[in-house]
């Protein structure tokens, strides 16, 4: 399934090369067959490289696993959810619905 990145602007400079870490705010992964993958392989990868927020909507159960705020190769926080609202840490005004996520 497709991941989503939220970065910061840099206009025409992304056409030269992929956002750097220090550019993107979070990243989101859509998961079913690559479930495994996302949770265990990309947030070593996404940790490591100072992703401060990571989330995988898991299709299969409709839950999203939110990662934040990562040490070396793992985040310190991993929690799941099944409803209810989240705010992502870099846009702390911004309120989604998790049942919004299950439905894209």
């Amino acid at each position: 399934m497709a991941g989503k990145g939220v970065c910061s602007r840099e206009g025409d400079v992304y056409l030269e090369h992929h956002p750097y870490p220090e550019n993107i705010f979070w990243l989101i992964e859509y998961a079913n067959s690559s479930l495994t993958k996302d949770l265990e392989e990309k947030s070593k990868i996404y940790a490591a490289a100072g992703i401060q927020e990571y989330w995988v909507v898991n299709l299969r159960d409709r839950a999203l696993i939110v990662f934040r705020f990562p040490e070396g190769d793992f985040y310190q926080q991993r929690n799941t959810f099944r409803s209810g609202t989240i705010e992502p840490l870099a846009f702390g005004d911004l309120t989604i619905h998790i049942s919004e996520l299950m439905n894209r």
